[in-house]
């Protein structure tokens, strides 16, 4: 039978863009469908505008800093419509790339959503489409647990586009967009608290490294409310704890999780076996359980990073048209949380390391990073390696501090190589500096 086109992606993010460019450079016939901005949640309501707002929001200690080392400055003021335009600006061109990248390489766009009908067709604008493999890229949204009243709160799609800052906000949550919000927040001037329902920050992360988090994000002006569990929101924004504390704000948003975007797309009709929450269910190579739907990014709920998408999407052209059949590597993955301060981590918590390795070493520094002497901030950095005693490799490695993405990503390809703390320790460090802690901890502190 001839089809249309040999894929048809669903879904114009980081990942079915990837796909979908790549296959068309290896001669494939590719079409994609998009009912929204190109470039997912990650350009549009993600990891992009989400850290030009961190930028904005970290300029506030900059300017208090800068007077230790001399510096005489005017009363620093904030204009929000201002960063709000500028991002949107950003973001526009972003989009724009995207889609040259696409119409460049020669793939049909779609604009509209896109269901599946069955194994090789989709439905686009009324209009049905053949395809040899169907690709379901279409990402995550945001889970607001079904409290009374959640009507009256936000998620971070919204808070991308507030036409103005609130004077009192609540965050819930404690996973990577709540930490990084309230730091967001806090930083613009906005009295912020954080509830989470957990003992600590960060659940799925090293334990040792949310409880830091939680202190440092404390000390620079958040309020903290751990194992603080909302049950009702009021019209006025009134929010009642299961404790039974109730508190008004003017803004609550709810950071609570992202679920995968599968709801009404014709999957489970078509035989594609989801799991409890959506997800598409897949293999290795990302196909799912009908040979001819694959499915890769956030919608797969396997590792939902950005950059894992875009591998995803390379792994599978390489599968299916590049003759290469590819599986993707989802151990050692290195993550950055662009809270304040930054986070980042590569390989096994410690707690992981344990279930697994039964005898770790951990090895620990935390201090006054030396921008900070001069001054009267208390923030510390915290850098932590944990090694398997028996092969002395580097299993996991974290950080908290100023510039941690940047500064974890060369410590990652160590960690992905399975360099021993030997050879961690026989690198000679760059001085001074926060980064030469990893090659100069000496001494197990467990």
């Amino acid at each position: 039978m001839k089809h249309d086109f040999d894929l048809f992606t669903i879904g114009g993010g980081s990942g079915g863009v990837r796909a979908s460019r790549v296959s068309a450079g290896l001669g494939a016939r590719v079409a994609i469908a998009e009912a929204g901005h190109f470039g997912g949640t990650c350009v549009n309501v993600g990891c992009i505008p989400k850290k030009l707002f961190s930028y904005a929001a970290h300029f506030r200690e900059d300017f208090e800093v800068a007077k230790s080392f001399g510096w005489s400055i005017g009363e620093p003021r904030f204009d929000w419509p201002t960063l709000l335009a500028n991002k949107n600006r950003e973001i526009a061109r972003l989009n724009g790339v995207y889609e040259r990248l696409l119409t460049d390489a020669g793939v049909a766009i779609h604009r509209g959503r896109a269901v599946v009908r069955d194994a090789h067709t989709v439905e686009v604008n009324g209009k049905a489409f053949t395809a040899r493999h169907l690709l379901v890229a279409t990402g995550g949204w945001p889970y607001v647990p079904a409290i009374a009243g959640r009507e009256h709160a936000i998620t971070s799609n919204e808070a991308f586009f507030l036409e103005r800052l609130p004077g009192h906000a609540l965050v819930v949550g404690g996973g990577y967009v709540a930490v990084e919000f309230a730091s967001i927040f806090n930083g613009l001037g906005v009295a912020t608290t954080l509830a989470y329902r957990g003992a600590h920050l960060l659940r799925g992360f090293d334990a040792e490294l949310g409880r830091h988090l939680g202190d440092e994000m404390a000390k620079k002006g958040v309020r903290v409310r751990l194992q603080a569990n909302p049950i009702r929101v009021e019209a006025d924004r009134t929010v009642e704890f299961a404790d039974g504390t109730r508190e008004r704000f003017d803004l609550v948003m709810f950071a609570t999780g992202r679920r995968p975007n599968t709801e009404s797309l014709g999957l489970e009709q078509a035989g594609v076996q989801l799991s409890e929450d959506g997800a598409v269910l897949v293999d290795a190579y990302s196909r799912s359980s009908v040979e001819s739907i694959w499915a890769i990014g956030d919608v797969t709920d396997r590792l939902n990073l950005t950059p894992v998408a875009t591998a995803e999407g390379m792994g599978l052209a390489k599968t299916l048209f590049g003759g290469e059949p590819t599986p993707i590597d989802h151990d050692n993955v290195p993550t950055a949380v662009f809270a304040d301060p930054n986070l980042a981590t590569v390989g096994l918590s410690e707690e992981t390391a344990r279930e697994r390795f039964g005898n770790v070493e951990v090895y620990r520094a935390s201090f006054r990073a030396l921008k900070h002497t001069l001054g009267e901030r208390p923030e510390k950095t915290f850098l932590k390696l944990v090694v398997d005693a028996a092969s002395q490799r580097v299993l996991g490695a974290h950080m908290l501090g100023p510039d941690a993405g940047e500064i974890l990503q060369g410590i990652a390809i160590a960690v992905k190589l399975g360099a021993t703390k030997a050879q961690f320790d026989a690198t000679i460090g760059i001085h001074p500096t926060a980064a030469e802690e990893f090659v100069t901890m000496r001494t197990p502190s467990a």
